[in-house]
């Protein structure tokens, strides 16, 4: 049973700032923009909460507030915006955890895992994660605050966090590395303010996310001297590791197979098995076979493309016609429209669970992500309620669930080899990725395959783990995989703390 107890201003009052004086000639009949509107840089609002996690009686302190990023000449320029959840009867919170969670897109918030994930609340959704009225919020018994601290970040221009003016340039946070420079050094602020440096750190990340956090991994510890014990990549992207052409083409298929045995499109004898006993079979004919067929390219004889496009039918549930007709390489565009074309649906991108309805059945792909509806449909309600209402953060400020972070720089992405290279350096870290099988915009086996290729070495192979849920890129919106992977990331938090004494070394 969740308890309000208290609310508290500090740093200055939310949202207040001095009204906006016009310039000589005035703004004529135009109003100066409202205080309410303007973002205070360096603000938190404070509430008591308390709730029961796993049958364990868990009170903790919530904050929700803005703090400044600074140019180099320690101006403020932004405000990033966060809430925090802190544990209250902690008694060393040197040996506490801290998780620090960010979202992705790029341009979206934290919103997504704080209330569909880890944190204390949980938004009103039915047990496979589709939306349901009244909206609203319920505690979250699986929460990981038991094991620790979280703090969940909105990069620039997202949630509430915002720019001062509209003169400072968007070049500062829109890219790969922008992102992730500014971002190192407000973490580093949050820290020190927090007295959290004695603390285990880790760092989780959802789609773009984990393109931030694997960058965030090595910058931390190059620009802030800053060492992490853990960092989870769920639904991660490509980090920046190459797999154009045959390797781009291929790995889609056991996405494919997965979402076909889901929607019950396969033959009966594949359609019999369990998925997990299904797919390793996919696998295998994907690195063995369709691999090196795609590799020869029009080279491949007529024979052995029909044998192909045979077993890649199978496996997809899409005609032999369909997969000869684009010479072995399917698009998700296509399958997205293709699988259930004959029965009047797509299938969601993000999630493909979802069913879709188009204008007509043909085309080349959806009209719409079926699932991105959906999920809009259930969390903005939701995000709105839990701020204003239980969080106390009242600000007329319009909360971006989608914010404006266009022109994005996505040169020299290099994540990737940014978190191989922090592993090295650093032997206490290590790696989580938690995938869905019916994700189809970073799927579960290009994420296999992005660990696979992270340490050439395989020298850091004992400290890198994948997980794969049945259900999509927000794995954690059905119920049952809810409680096993917030299960699995208390025991990778555990696992990743070393013994007492034991040293960070090889």
């Amino acid at each position: 049973m969740r308890k309000f107890v208290l609310s508290i201003a500090v740093m200055g009052a939310v949202c207040s700032i001095a009204q906006a004086q016009p310039k000589e000639g005035g703004f004529k009949n135009e109003r100066p923009p409202s205080p309410s509107r303007i973002l205070n840089v360096d603000s938190a609002v404070v509430t008591k909460h308390e709730l029961t996690i796993k049958g364990q009686h868990v009170a903790y302190t919530a904050t929700a507030g803005s703090m400044p990023v600074w140019d180099e000449d320690g101006r403020p320029v932004a405000g990033v915006f966060y809430t925090y959840y802190e544990r209250d009867d902690v008694k060393d919170r040197a040996s506490r955890p801290l998780v620090i969670s960010f979202n992705g897109g790029p341009g979206t918030p934290s919103v997504w895992m704080e209330i569909g994930y880890t944190g204390p609340r949980l938004l009103n959704v039915d047990d496979e994660g589709y939306p349901v009225q009244p909206y609203g919020m319920r505690d979250n018994n699986n929460s990981i605050l038991d094991v620790a601290d979280i703090v969940y970040v909105d990069p620039v221009n997202t949630g509430y966090s915002r720019t001062v003016s509209k003169d400072v340039p968007g070049s500062k946070f829109y890219g790969v590395n922008a992102d992730i420079k500014y971002l190192a050094e407000w973490i580093s602020t949050f820290v020190t303010r927090r007295g959290r440096w004695a603390s285990p750190k880790f760092l989780i990340g959802e789609s773009y996310g984990t393109t931030r956090v694997s960058g965030l991994a090595l910058e931390l510890q190059n620009a802030q001297w800053m060492y992490l014990n853990g960092v989870i990549l769920v639904s991660p992207t490509e980090l920046g590791i190459e797999r154009n052409g045959p390797a781009d083409a291929a790995l889609r298929l056991p996405y494919f197979a997965a979402t076909a045995w889901y929607h019950k499109a396969l033959a009966a004898d594949l359609q019999q098995k369990d998925l997990t006993a299904y797919l390793p079979e996919v696998e295998d004919f994907t690195i063995n076979e369709l691999l090196p067929a795609l590799s020869r390219g029009g080279f491949l004889d007529d024979a052995k493309k029909a044998a192909i496009a045979a077993k890649m039918a199978r496996y997809s549930g899409i005609s032999e016609k369909v997969i000869l007709g684009n010479n072995l390489d399917v698009s998700t565009n296509l399958f997205w429209k293709e699988l259930l074309r004959d029965k009047g649906f797509t299938v969601g991108r993000l999630d493909s669970r979802y069913r879709g309805v188009d204008r007509q059945a043909y085309g080349s792909e959806p009209d719409y992500n079926a699932e991105l509806t959906s999920w809009l449909h259930s969390f903005t309600p939701a995000i709105h309620i839990y701020l204003r209402d239980e969080l106390n953060y009242k600000t007329d400020l319009k909360y971006n669930m989608f914010g404006e972070v266009w022109p994005w720089d996505n040169k020299n992405n290099h994540t990737g080899e940014d978190l191989r290279q922090a592993m090295a350096q650093n032997p206490y870290l290590h790696l989580l990725v938690q995938s869905g099988y019916y994700d189809g915009a970073c799927d579960y086996f290009n994420a296999k395959y992005s660990m696979w290729q992270l340490d050439p070495s395989g020298r850091l192979k004992d400290r890198l783990k994948w997980e794969g849920y049945r259900s999509g890129h927000m794995m954690y919106l059905r119920k049952e995989d809810l409680g096993t992977a917030t299960d699995n990331l208390r025991k990778f938090i555990h696992d990743a703390l070393p013994k007492p004494g034991e040293p960070a070394k090889y």
